[in-house]
This record gives structure tokens, C-alpha cells and sequence, in this order.
């Protein structure tokens, strides 16, 4: 079984799919902060170097483990990566 079947089994289950659900905002965030860095041909030791982090902070940032990140973190990543933070509240 590969990932993709193992998470698609995973997803049946109603509880874990809500949870799952959940965790979108922070998934899309990570892919964001993926794509931009690889379109600049980048590693995440060099974006770190730019950004005045450790390498082990962009992979937490990458890896959706955003429990302690600023949002003034957030937009210094943006800024090195020429992009920019959006932020949206829906009811």
C-alpha cells in the first residue's frame, strides 16, 4: 500500500477525515511556502540564510508546525520569497 491508498483508507473514517479537515489552512500554508521556495531553486538551508532563521525552523514552517510562529514570521518568509501573506476570516 502506498501513501496515497494508506490515506485514502485513513479518510474513510469520519473522525479522522473531520480532523484532517481541520488541519487545512495549515497544509495549504506548507505547500505555499514549498512551491515558492523550489521556483526559486532553493534549499531550505538557503532560505533560512535569507530569511535570519536556522534551516530547522523552515522545516518545521514546511512541515504545517505553525504552534509558535508570528505572524511577523511569517511575512519575513513571504518577503524572501518575494510573495505575500493573505489572511482571511470566514463565517
Amino acid at each position: 500500500m502506498n501513501f496515497r491508498q494508506h490515506k485514502e483508507k485513513l479518510l474513510k473514517n469520519l473522525k479522522v477525515r473531520t480532523e484532517y479537515e481541520k488541519l487545512g489552512p495549515e497544509f495549504q500554508l506548507a505547500r505555499s511556502l514549498i512551491r515558492a521556495r523550489l521556483k526559486k531553486g532553493w534549499t531550505q538551508a538557503e532560505l533560512a540564510r535569507r530569511v535570519g532563521m536556522q534551516q530547522p525552523n523552515i522545516a518545521r514552517l514546511e512541515g504545517g508546525n505553525y504552534d509558535r510562529v508570528s505572524l511577523p514570521t511569517l511575512k519575513k518568509v513571504a518577503r524572501a520569497l518575494g510573495a505575500e501573506i493573505e489572511i482571511k476570516l470566514s463565517a
